[in-house]
């Protein structure tokens, strides 16, 4: 494995192993670090800068978060999702966000409704800008905004996991030709359910809303691999 990364900065208020963690979700997010490519302790901590420890530490929660993958005997890899993994995150996930939308149409106050009106209002202004940086940190926003609406804890923590295994794909699926105003249209129709505190509807837009990002997420995948394949 090549230098890829820098020494981390030790002044932060976070426990050592989560600044780890952060810096490494980042490096795979960001794709400094590639899919099925090994992760060598000892290696990562002499670039980070800190004992192999912390390192370890980190490995297992973004196991646990499915960033990498560790194989006895064989070693720790970043994970490459196939199509099948991808199918079943969204199997899953689509029954937990329609799920969270119908409890959200009900539990919502009216200071998170109008955050989440809000949101659609940047979501739009940075669609209109062609800003895919701050389109994906709003989208992050809204969706966080939307499940905790649900209030349900364990609901926000299993499908808050589920979203950050795809992390690295998002801005691709987002680069897609339409998907970006069609994405704000699928929201739109969730928070116009919501605000009327329809539950049907709400998880019906929301179930929506999933069937089109796998759609998008498995063309995209699909272009991405033929482009590496005629390399």
């Amino acid at each position: 494995m090549e230098k890829k990364l820098s020494p981390i900065r030790l002044d932060s208020y976070q426990p050592l192993r989560e600044v780890v963690c952060e810096t490494l979700r980042d490096a795979i997010r960001r794709g400094v670090l590639k899919p099925g490519e090994r992760l060598m302790e000892i290696q990562l901590a002499e670039e980070l800068g800190v004992s192999r420890t912390p390192v370890r530490e980190a490995i297992r929660k973004l196991e646990l978060e499915g960033y990498v993958i560790m194989m006895p005997r064989r070693g720790t890899y970043v994970a490459n999702l196939s199509i099948r993994d991808v199918n079943e995150v969204f199997e899953i996930r689509t029954s937990l966000e329609s799920l969270a939308s119908g409890l959200a149409a009900e539990r919502i106050t009216d200071e998170e409704l109008d955050h989440l009106q809000r949101l659609l209002v940047q979501i739009g202004m940075y669609i209109e800008q062609g800003d895919i940086e701050k389109i994906v940190e709003v989208d992050t926003e809204f969706h966080g905004l939307l499940y905790q609406a649900s209030r349900n804890q364990r609901l926000i923590g299993i499908i808050s996991n589920l979203r950050e295994q795809l992390t690295q794909f998002r801005k691709t699926s987002m680069s897609f030709p339409g998907r970006l105003k069609a994405t704000l249209e699928e929201h739109r129709a969730i928070v116009d359910a919501i605000a009327q505190g329809d539950v049907k509807a709400a998880q019906k837009a929301a179930e929506h809303h999933m069937e089109k990002s796998e759609q998008t997420l498995l063309t995209s995948m699909e272009a991405m691999k033929k482009k590496t394949q005629g390399e």
